[in-house]
């Protein structure tokens, strides 16, 4: 029995290290942006042909706004991948003034107008019909590698320069929207929970007497709480499209009562219920969603899962899952959970974790057998799965694994993001948003 059980927890090891190896995090700007004209210097001028023939100088066009140059070609595979998040940065941000210029490395102009319409490319294109290496203007704003970005700031002056597009994104949307302040506003309540009170608070859209509004419920993750930017800025966008929130902190973390060592998934499923019953019952409230990061993925789809098989029928008219930390079962098994290693066949009262926290023994157990997709497969309603391959807690392939269980779900991957969306967690959320805005609204 020993025997099989070292084996057992050998093979997890092995196969858990080279999940991490392949997932390790990247910036590909070390690499392949190391030329590019550098911020705080003056964008080169230039005169380039549209493919009508048409000139555009940068110096007259870019003239008090902010431009953004997209260096790509109808050749290149990753300019092809990005094109369409391009345009959407486009359309997203021309209403704050924001000008898009794309300078192509087609030496084909029929290649270049037919990738042109084919991405409903609106902003202005010029090239040099020029092979790569030869083109003055890569040689001018140092391009070595394509797709490239370039924000040229309204004095003219370089403000970021890279190959990645999440930040540019980031980028625009910070100097559009100015540096992220949560409200904060609402309404704190207390609810009974599993271990103890649980604090929460309720963002509202304001209502005329008798009309209602859907309610979203925020389960956020191990050792979180219900404050941080991440669940705020959603919050924030569903209150403003007239969707009502609750974002609530499990037991034993944040302002609610209970021992973090006491704490397990199944109490914070219970916990989750415990909040679903009390806004189901709230005047205002019609449909219901919930939403989940990390262990608080996993916890609101077992939910789901729990609550529709208890109907009938899918419990909530949406699911989103960001980051869905199924990996705490395996991280169990192998004895190994935040880089803490100990024995998971006799993990004792506490396993102690960074900044002192004390892992219950209790949680490891009950991680040690939790079905978490045969329960999840329960729910079958419309879902969201996001995301990242630089994911380093919880590889992406878990976030697809709900993709696969859950029929009418959609599945967001998004490059070179980490679990906790740092890369731009402005797309992250808005993605989330948007998804819940069209199941509920």
């Amino acid at each position: 029995m020993m025997m099989k059980r070292l084996s057992l927890a050998i093979c997890l090891a092995c196969c858990t290290l080279g999940i991490s190896a392949q997932f390790e995090q990247h910036d590909d700007d070390t690499k392949y942006a190391t030329d590019l004209v550098k911020p705080g210097t003056s964008a080169p001028d230039f005169k380039l042909k549209t493919p009508d023939g048409k000139t555009i100088q940068l110096s007259k066009y870019a003239k008090g706004k902010t431009v953004v140059l997209d260096f790509w070609a109808s050749w290149c595979p990753d300019c092809r991948k990005d094109a369409p998040e391009v345009v959407r940065m486009y359309e997203a941000y021309r209403q704050y003034g924001v000008e898009f210029v794309g300078i192509s490395m087609d030496t084909d102009v029929e290649a270049w107008k037919k990738a042109v319409d084919k991405f409903g490319i609106k902003y202005p294109q010029v090239s040099e019909l020029k092979k790569f290496k030869e083109t003055d203007i890569a040689k001018a704003y140092g391009v070595n590698w394509i797709p490239s970005m370039v924000v040229i700031g309204e004095d003219g002056k370089v403000k970021l320069s890279t190959v990645l597009t999440y930040k540019v994104d980031k980028y625009l949307k910070e100097w559009t929207t100015g540096e992220y302040k949560p409200s904060r506003k609402g309404e704190e309540v207390f609810i009974d929970g599993d271990h103890g009170r649980l604090k929460a608070i309720i963002q509202s859209p304001k209502l005329q007497d008798g009309e209602k509004c859907p309610m979203v419920v925020f389960c956020h993750g191990f050792s979180g709480s219900k404050d941080g930017p991440m669940f705020e800025l959603i919050a924030d966008t569903l209150q403003a499209h007239g969707i009502a929130s609750i974002r609530f902190d499990f037991n034993g973390h944040g302002d609610s009562e209970g021992a973090f060592q006491d704490m397990t998934v199944p109490n914070e499923i219970e916990d989750a219920k415990k909040v679903v019953a009390y806004v189901r019952d709230l005047r205002y409230v019609s449909d219901l969603a919930i939403v989940g990061h990390s262990q608080g993925g996993v916890v609101a789809s077992m939910t789901a899962g729990q609550l529709s098989e208890q109907l009938g029928q899918p419990a909530f008219k949406a699911v989103a899952l960001m980051a869905p930390a199924a990996v705490l079962r395996d991280d169990a098994i192998r004895g190994n959970t935040m880089g803490k290693m100990y024995d998971p066949f006799d993990p004792g009262e506490y396993v102690e974790l960074f900044g002192g926290l004390k892992l219950g023994g209790n949680y490891i157990r009950t991680a040690f057998s939790l079905p978490i997709y045969e329960t999840a497969a329960k729910y079958q309603g419309p879902a969201l799965i996001i995301h990242g391959t630089a994911d380093r807690v919880v590889p992406y392939t878990y976030g697809e694994r709900f993709h696969e269980i859950w029929p009418k779900s959609e599945l967001v991957i998004q490059d070179y993001f980490d679990h906790g969306f740092s890369q731009n967690i402005y797309r992250s959320t808005d993605i989330v948003a948007d998804f819940l805005i069209r199941q509920l609204k």
